[in-house]
């Protein structure tokens, strides 16, 4: 009667002897780990032994002292090499059984997190627009100042001070327009995504010629709604700062990968969408210092000495414009930016995308 209540739990439970081999688990811990109970009933779990064997020698000492032990967000590495974030909780049932009971994090984590990035980049976005008037304003005076005085100089060498003057102003005022990101409202149409996708890759490819620029696209995703010129100029900045960071490191055989997957049921923020669009941006650098990482998309925030600090800035107020975000994950040889996009706006049926050549291989 209890394995049929554990087996209708969607809780991932699992029973372990006294050497932490599985004696039995539930469906739903079938399902977390991708493994089946004939696969690894009476061997030990490979997610257990890692992190130096420091779980392990934990769910020892619950078993040895028969004291419940509870640890939050641990990461398990499964035996497809997926990582996986975890609360666990360890109760011994007897000196030879223990049990475990795992709550998935990632999906909460990742929805307080974007729901984080959204927030914060709503106040970046008010704080620019404020920052932006109270700068351009002096800055039309300046400009207008300058112009008179130029007019009244009696010496007609002197009219290069004032042409700096000028040309300085305009050079800050354009510098401000940039921090605003896009002025001009999204042209929604239909789009595939691919083809954005490929135009980035013909532009890097000029570029440069020391960068293995892979694909990885899936062709069976359905025409996006969207404004193919911002889109072109998101992926391309988040691109092209990937390159530079392998251009700027000395990495053996770099690499930037463009993937493309349709992601079902997926949340972005607080808001569920049954269809959304990932285009990723992942190369093999050293990573975004740890230092940048809260702070990546704000505006004149760069790693490098010689970056704007902009582009990522940019970028991000695009995807926001088409209700999307983008996400950073990164640690030293993998670093991912995932450009997610919903869908829900435009989906033509398969048949009618074929007819029209929708897809790419």
């Amino acid at each position: 009667m209890y394995q049929r209540l554990l087996e209708h739990l969607t809780t991932a439970v699992v029973l372990l002897d006294a050497q932490l081999s599985v004696r039995w688990l539930n469906p739903a811990a079938e399902a977390l780990m991708g493994l089946s109970l004939s696969r690894v009933q009476g061997t030990s779990l490979e997610c257990l032994e890692g992190e130096d064997g420091r779980i392990a020698a934990m769910l020892l000492e619950a078993l040895r002292l028969q004291h419940p032990y509870t640890q939050r967000e641990t990461q398990l590495v499964m035996a497809s090499g997926e990582r996986i974030t975890v609360d666990y909780t360890a109760t011994p049932l007897s000196k030879t059984e223990l049990l475990l009971e795992f709550e998935p994090r990632d999906r909460l984590m990742r929805i307080s997190r974007e729901e984080s990035l959204i927030a914060r980049q709503e106040m970046v976005k008010v704080l620019t627009r404020g920052l932006a008037h109270e700068v351009k304003n002096p800055l039309g005076g300046i400009r207008g100042a300058a112009q008179l005085l130029e007019r009244d100089l009696p010496d007609e060498s002197l009219t290069e001070f004032t042409r700096i003057i000028i040309e300085e102003a305009d050079r800050l005022r354009d510098l401000v327009d940039r921090m605003l990101g896009p002025n001009r409202p999204v042209e929604q149409r239909p789009i595939n995504v691919h083809e954005v996708v490929e135009r980035v890759r013909a532009l890097l490819q000029a570029e440069t010629d020391t960068i293995a620029l892979v694909r990885d696209y899936d062709p069976s995703l359905p025409l996006i709604m969207g404004d193919a010129g911002q889109l072109i100029q998101a992926v391309l900045n988040v691109t092209r700062n990937a390159v530079q960071a392998l251009n700027e490191n000395a990495i053996e055989q770099p690499t930037v990968t463009l993937r493309t997957r349709a992601r079902r049921q997926f949340t972005l923020g607080a808001e569920r969408h049954r269809l959304v669009c990932e285009v990723c941006v992942i190369d093999n650098g050293p990573g975004v210092p740890e230092t940048l990482a809260e702070s990546l998309f704000y505006p004149m925030i760069s790693g490098r000495a010689e970056g704007s600090g902009l582009g990522l800035s940019i970028a991000q107020s695009i995807l926001h414009q088409h209700q999307g975000l983008i996400e950073c994950e990164s640690r030293p040889g993998h670093t991912e930016f995932r450009l997610l996009i919903p869908l829900e706006g435009f989906s033509e049926p398969e048949q009618d995308r074929q007819e029209k050549g929708g897809t790419h291989e």
